[in-house]
């Protein structure tokens, strides 16, 4: 039964991830227009990384992988070439 809601969990936040990203994103949306070449620093951008992370390891762990990777995204940060391990 804990493997079923898990993964209803995983789908519903994947959802959620994929909504974002085609309304409000910069990088992927609609909101694209004003951004062209991308608003990210990071490739992939934070929301794929964070989709890519939750999709490979689960919500929990994938999820604090997200967290950090939103965290490390800055002013300060060089930005870069950065895939979920």
């Amino acid at each position: 039964m804990t493997i079923k809601l898990s993964y209803y969990i995983r789908f519903f936040v994947l959802k959620l991830i994929k909504i974002y990203q085609k309304t409000l994103s910069f990088d992927h949306g609609i909101m694209k227009v004003f951004f062209p070449h991308g608003y990210c620093k990071y490739h992939p951008t934070c929301s794929e990384y964070g989709y890519q992370a939750i999709e490979k390891y689960g919500v929990v762990k994938g999820g604090l992988m997200s967290f950090w990777r939103i965290l490390r995204c800055n002013p300060f940060s060089k930005g870069g070439n950065n895939p979920v391990k």
